[in-house]
């Protein structure tokens, strides 16, 4: 049995090749981006690759190499079930409404009248975004009927880059700096950031044709991140930064389990079972008790995470202790490989 891992630093991968170097896995390193990719595959049972939503390379072909390398009975992380619909709200909207999932009502325009008309008669405020984006980048709050009516011209017009300006929330992203370390580490990433942003809005071309918006779900001034992997569960509360209505992109979370109701976590792993998915996270926000999915990623940064003091299992129980998410990525991708 042997794996090949994309490595990519700063991914998942990082975490991944430490752990079978540690449990003596038989891996191999491979570069998906390399024209002979499935040669590269020929003596391996499976291949894990952490792409993002922000490479514009990656987006052109990761769910094919995935589909086609599943054809001949390779295994794939992210299989195609758990990323058919990563960086994709569309395709995440009419999912979880065919499962019945409680997603916040979302409505979903592709024409323009059609969309004005809408306008006309909905009540405000109301969430815009775009398909794609993450950390709260791409979501705009319409506040009233002319503040849709313009996302909607533009949405049927010149369109939307695909990937936020650096310079979006600017000064939150001031505020979330602690220290003179982190404000020198922050400007050092700065030209990364901006390369990879012109490469991205280059490449992956403007978002157009369509408007999406959400309810906007009053009085929530937190989310809760659930994250199942397998058979396994553990959250995050993120709070709403000042002067925002977005939890997600805050740098500001909770890790304590007695924060997270148990409802969401029961509803993640139910989703997650009629999903097939291997890794998943949901986001939740409250209209009065009742918890409400705003969207589903299976991909995350690690690091936030880490603090987790211990994870629930499917029937709840309470796993205490610290533990890497990554590595029980790697223990169920060995154990799909013995089946």
């Amino acid at each position: 049995m042997k794996i090949a891992i994309h490595s990519r630093k700063d991914s998942f991968s990082d975490r991944w090749i430490d752990y079978c170097r540690k449990n003596n896995v038989n891996y191999r390193v491979v570069d998906c981006y390399k024209s002979d990719i499935i040669d590269q595959m020929s003596d391996c049972d499976g291949l894990m690759w952490h792409w993002m939503q922000d490479d514009p390379k990656a987006k052109l072909f990761a769910r094919q190499l995935s589909y086609s390398l599943e054809s001949i009975g390779k295994k794939m992380f992210p299989d195609s079930k758990t990323c058919w619909h990563f960086d994709d709200k569309i395709g995440q909207k009419y999912l979880l409404e065919a499962l019945d999932a409680p997603l916040v009502p979302t409505y979903i325009f592709y024409d323009r009248n059609e969309a004005l008309k809408w306008v006309g008669k909905t009540h405000f405020p109301k969430v815009f975004k775009l398909s794609t984006g993450a950390g709260s980048a791409n979501v705009r709050l319409a506040k009233d009927q002319k503040e849709a009516i313009r996302l909607i011209n533009t949405a049927f017009g010149k369109g939307f880059a695909p990937v936020s300006s650096y310079t979006n929330d600017y000064k939150t992203k001031i505020k979330k700096i602690s220290s003179g370390k982190a404000f020198i580490d922050k400007l050092k990433r700065l030209p990364t950031s901006i390369r990879t942003i012109r490469y991205a809005n280059r490449y992956l071309g403007r978002e157009k044709g369509y408007a999406y918006f959400q309810d906007f779900i009053p009085e929530n001034d937190h989310d809760i991140r659930i994250i199942v992997i397998g058979r396994r569960a553990f959250a995050i509360k993120r709070l709403v930064r000042d002067g925002d209505f977005r939890a997600s992109g805050s740098g500001q979370f909770i890790h304590d389990p007695d924060q997270i109701p148990r409802k969401c976590i029961t509803i993640a792993f139910e989703l997650s079972a009629e999903l097939k998915s291997q890794c998943m996270t949901y986001d939740f926000v409250f209209k009065g008790k009742t918890p409400l999915i705003v969207e589903i990623s299976y991909g995350f940064i690690k690091e936030v995470y880490d603090p987790c003091p211990g994870y629930w299992d499917q029937d709840l129980n309470w796993i205490d202790g610290a533990f890497n998410a990554q590595y029980f990525m790697v223990e169920d991708f060995m154990r799909s490989l013995d089946k």
